[in-house]
This record gives C-alpha cells, structure tokens and sequence, in this order.
C-alpha cells in the first residue's frame, strides 16, 4: 500500500501547478469574485457575512472533487497502460492496492484544505474555526466518502469520457445544487423539500457548522450517516478488486 500510495502523491507532485494551485486559484477567485460583487450587494446570511456563509462550501467542493477527480483519473489511467495487471498478480493485498489508490487522491485534498484554509485566514475578515475537531472528523470522513467513490467510477470506467459524464453530469450538479452559495432557508416549495434529497447538502452543512458554528442539520448524525456510505464503497471496492471487475484484460 505503501509504495503506491508514494507513486500516486509522487504523481500529483510532479504536477502540482495543476493539482495543487489550480484548485487554490479556483477557491479564491471565488472568494474574491463573490466577495466583491455579491458579498456588497447581501450584507449578511444565517448571521454571518455572504462570504464567510458560501466558504465552507467552498472548501468542500474543492476537497470533494479533487479526490474525485484524481482517484477515478489514476485507476483508468493504470487500465490503459495495462500496469494495473502486474500490481494485481504481484503479492500485494487487493485491499493494499485499492486502499493505496484512495488515499492518493486523499492526501492530495488534505493538501489543499490547509492551503485554501491559510488562504482563507488572508483573504476573509474575521475568518475563523468554531469547531476544528469537528472540522477535522467532517472532511475526514467525506474525503474517504469521496476517495472511494472515485475508486468505483475509476474501475467502472472505461474511457475518460466516463469519468468526466460523472463528474459534469452528476457531481457538480449535486455540489452546486447542494447549498455552497445559498441558504436553504431561502428556497420555495417543492425546493426547499427537494434540497432535502441531496447527500451533498448535509455535507456541506456539516462543513460549515464545523467553520461557523451554525448549520441547518445536525452534524453528527450527517457524519454517522456518511460513515455509513464509507463503509457500503470500501466493502464494494474491495469485493470489485478481489474479483478483478474491469481490471485483468
């Protein structure tokens, strides 16, 4: 696990003006974008300012889709180079091997929350953490969600075309429509009732309890309940591993 755990953060490291400053150059110009021009416009939103109410959501997006975003790219690129093959018939544990892909595109993310966080504490007035525990155990438990489920659509996959119809069709609707940049509390029926159905909504309301202290659900039982999700994708990836699902050729 170890040794492809060290190839795959060798890989996003040597290209880390894409997978590391990209992703901070896309939160802050959310930051300041929306700072300037909406954030003068709503003075404040559930007590706070508009931009200190969308950041959390912010962050989440751009922790969740980066995992996302690496781990399906990673296992679809080892498929088509066949290199998948000889790590599969090699010594290592299937649950190793699938475990060293997710916590690639993991330890990647971890990376740019802290640099989006310090970012954060630059760029945002009295920008600061309610309950870093929390925070710590929230995008904790959503990055694994997240790692896992880019394993999955990895191994699903088969062309590259897959993985971005996943990602343009399904992921980023769900985290927009999730309530990044606005209060549910806002929304009309049959919305408000609809917004209720998306996973990502208490996701990110979790986030944002963690950094505010305030949120519309209650944050424990999101996190028990997406821990249990987390347990449902690592048994499924580890079954698809051990019978070589769209992986031996």
């Amino acid at each position: 696990m170890i040794t492809i755990l060290r190839r795959e953060i060798s890989r996003f490291w040597s290209i880390k003006r894409q997978t590391i400053l990209g992703p901070l150059l896309e939160t802050s110009l959310f930051i300041t974008v929306f700072g300037a021009s909406l954030g003068s416009r709503i003075n404040e939103l559930e007590g706070v300012s508009y931009i200190l109410f969308i950041f959390p959501g912010l962050l989440m997006m751009s922790f969740a889709m980066n995992i996302f975003s690496n781990n399906s790219s990673s296992i679809l690129q080892q498929k088509f180079q066949k290199a998948i093959d000889d790590q599969l018939t090699s010594p290592i544990p299937n649950v190793q091997l699938f475990l060293g892909y997710a916590l690639g595109g993991f330890v990647r993310s971890v990376i740019i929350a802290i640099v989006i966080l310090t970012t954060a504490g630059i760029l945002i007035p009295d920008f600061s953490i309610a309950h870093p525990i929390m925070l710590v155990t929230s995008l904790a438990v959503i990055g694994l969600f997240f790692a896992f489920l880019g394993v999955l659509v990895g191994l699903n996959a088969e062309k590259f075309d897959d993985v971005s119809f996943y990602q343009t069709f399904i992921l980023s609707p769900m985290i927009f429509l999730g309530g990044v940049f606005y209060s549910s509390t806002l929304l009309p029926e049959p919305f408000k009732t609809l917004i209720l159905l998306n996973p990502i909504y208490y996701m990110v309301n979790t986030v944002r309890y963690a950094i505010l202290g305030n949120s519309n659900v209650d944050p424990w039982l999101c996190i028990g309940i997406v821990s249990l999700f987390v347990a449902g994708l690592f048994w499924l990836n580890y079954y698809l591993f051990n019978k070589g699902y769209k992986l031996r050729t």
